[in-house]
């Protein structure tokens, strides 16, 4: 394992844009062949199944049918593999990498993360695209146990466990959302590039990895966005109604969805980008009850028009909180 895990860094090539991530209908297996696809991902049980390693099916049901297909695309060539359970895909200076953990194989919460973040680091370290961006962790039942045992906590454990130094630098911007898929899987993914990125905190909250003892012994490990190289796209992380470290607005969506509005508004304007979000600007809204998608829908219709929009089925990290949105702002 240490051999193949030795450094085998290329002469950095400056990515020429960055990925451009949309939805779309269709088959998985056209966007798959079109030039430059870096990855694609379908959602619920519905989603096909593909060989593809820049294919992958995510756990979370789309609330709308047939739930589109979002895609990654390059300008440049794309090749791509698999390394033990670990898939990925390059070019352009871009990486995607993925893998996918049956919790049953390794122990729990704790262990699979763990297991998953060893195995991930590895891989990108072997690539010239060492510098990770954005991750995305989605694991089943993410609030169920309490205090310290709560599977949540438990993820960031091993989380940390398993990165060890590799964001020594600094951590990327991440996500991290419960599903309701029938086997206990935790899928992780990221988006790594040849050249860092550039890390924007949101001044209305405590940064994630200074939060306090309350919310478990090891911090969550993430920016809340990341500003892409030689490109001018924020990557925002998953984004609630979170002032200073505390969940506000209990049990009230409207409240919960404008204090996390106010969010992405202050971390738009810190990294430069006041001018808000446009057409172009793919977001994820994560919404923990299918009863609230309806009113969830309409209110970010009302307040960003025409922006493509993916509402999904999770749960948020924290019990408390209804709702969460993440996505990508380019210029």
């Amino acid at each position: 394992m240490a051999e193949a895990c030795e450094n085998t860094l290329a002469e950095a090539v400056p990515p020429r844009r960055a990925p451009r991530v949309t939805y779309r209908g269709g088959g998985a297996a056209w966007a798959l062949a079109e030039a430059g696809t870096l990855a694609v991902f379908g959602f619920g049980a519905g989603a096909q199944e593909m060989e593809d390693p820049r294919y992958l099916r995510i756990e979370l049901e789309c609330f709308d049918a047939p739930g589109p297909l979002e895609v990654w695309q390059v300008d440049a060539p794309v090749e791509h593999g698999c390394d033990g359970a670990v898939r990925w895909a390059r070019g352009g200076g871009w990486l995607f990498a993925g893998i996918e953990l049956d919790e049953s194989d390794h122990g729990g919460p704790r262990a699979t993360a763990r297991h998953a973040y060893e195995e991930l680091r590895c891989v990108v370290g072997a690539h010239a695209e060492r510098h990770v961006l954005r991750v995305w962790n989605y694991l089943a039942a993410i609030n169920q146990g309490e205090d310290d045992a709560e599977r949540y906590k438990l993820f960031c454990d091993g989380r940390a466990a398993g990165m060890g130094d590799f964001f020594a630098d600094g951590f990327p911007a991440a996500t991290a959302i419960g599903h309701h898929g029938a086997r206990p899987v935790l899928q992780v993914y990221l988006l790594a590039c040849d050249q860092p990125g550039e890390r924007v905190e949101n001044p209305r909250q405590v940064s994630a990895w200074r939060y306090p003892r309350q919310y478990g012994r090891t911090p969550p490990s993430f920016a809340r966005a990341m500003a892409l190289p030689a490109a001018d796209v924020l990557a925002i992380s998953g984004t609630a109604a979170v002032v200073g470290h505390a969940s506000t607005h209990a049990d009230d969506l409207h409240a919960q969805l404008a204090e996390t509005f106010t969010n992405l508004d202050t971390l738009l304007a810190t990294a430069g980008m006041a001018e808000g979000f446009d057409t172009h600007s793919p977001l994820k809204a994560y919404v923990r009850h299918p009863a609230d998608a309806a009113q969830v829908r309409e209110f970010i219709a009302r307040r960003l028009p025409g922006v493509p929009v993916l509402l999904l089925h999770g749960d948020i990290c924290r019990r408390e909180l209804l709702v969460e949105i993440d996505g990508w702002r380019y210029a």
